[in-house]
């Protein structure tokens, strides 16, 4: 038959795999072809629609059952009616495979069957319009569900971690104990917080520092210095995500040059190491100065050597 899909194959079980098994390879399955495992990778995401519709079949007792006579009566040619019972999966009496001759149709069919019936009522009556199960009906299963949520940090809290008060649209609020050195991008599992018992993923979004860039697990910044301290050298504050600290400016450091303060940057996935951080050095020339500097300055003019220009005059 034509699109006919082996969901048993598909979840790489056999037919008589328990429901334990259903959802175990359902979930070491969907783990390795989620989207977000796989980018941009059409094949997976295909593979990934395959997989949940298999076990939106298989997962439950009364679509498996009429999925394996279904599979018994297309094997056969359709040329009679299949046993009515598969192990310990009863037929349903109102099944019957001959009335449908495309499987995309049987599936479709399937997968949105109506598990109520509507009862006709007086409409003025506090019932009207109510929905009632018959006798033989049992409500669906409540199958767990994986939901993401986003969450901004400032880059100071994504570095020390710490408890955090979400949101969620369902209306609920969490408190979440957020681990040390958490990334852009990064997320964060909560098991049993998603619906019916599902995971809640959290996508970490670090805000934008006015100081302060990350790269990788380096952290980069700038840091202004003076003529005189460029010139000279020597110690100066360097701002960092533990406070400041002093570092030593070599003598005649370039505006642009980047030094390196080590272990100072974003905690690394082996435990107890940090990557560094990145300071550039900015030579900053002040717009003013007092009649003093301005002295000063005009002595340092009449004595220097350094001729930046010499080049371009002998060429």
């Amino acid at each position: 038959m034509e699109n006919f899909r082996n969901y048993y194959a598909i979840l790489e079980i056999e037919s008589q795999a328990s429901p334990e098994e259903v959802k175990r390879s359902f979930r070491r399955l969907a783990r390795r072809y989620h989207p977000d495992m796989n980018p941009g990778d059409k094949r997976a995401e295909d593979k990934f629609k395959d997989i949940n519709e298999a076990y939106e079949v298989l997962s439950d007792e009364g679509r498996r059952s009429q999925y394996d006579q279904f599979t018994r009566f297309w094997q056969n040619g359709g040329k009679r009616k299949p046993n009515r019972s598969n192990g310990s999966r009863p037929a349903p009496d109102n099944f019957d495979p001959k009335n449908y001759t495309d499987f995309n149709r049987f599936v479709e069919e399937l997968l949105n069957q109506e598990t109520t019936s509507q009862v006709r009522m007086d409409a003025k009556t506090p019932e009207a319009y109510r929905q009632r199960r018959t006798k033989t009906e049992r409500p669906p299963a409540q199958r767990p569900r994986d939901v993401e949520a986003r969450l901004s940090l400032p880059l100071e809290k994504a570095y020390r971690g710490g408890r955090e008060r979400i949101r969620l649209e369902d209306g609920r609020s969490l408190e979440v104990d957020m681990p040390p050195g958490m990334l852009d991008g990064q997320k964060i599992r909560l098991r049993g917080q998603g619906l019916n018992g599902g995971n809640l993923y959290l996508k970490i979004t670090v805000e934008p520092h006015d100081r302060f860039t990350l790269r990788g697990s380096d952290v980069v910044c700038q840091v202004p210095v003076t003529p005189s301290e460029a010139i000279l050298g020597g110690m100066v504050e360097v701002p960092t995500l533990d406070g400041l600290v002093k570092m030593n400016v070599p003598k005649g450091v370039r505006s642009g040059q980047k030094l390196r303060l080590a272990h100072k940057g974003f905690p690394q996935e082996e435990e107890g190491k940090r990557g560094d951080q990145i300071v550039e050095i900015q030579v900053v020339i002040p717009t003013t100065v007092s009649p003093e500097e301005e002295a000063l300055y005009a002595q340092i003019r009449q004595i220097e050597t350094f001729k930046p220009r010499q080049t371009l005059i002998n060429s």
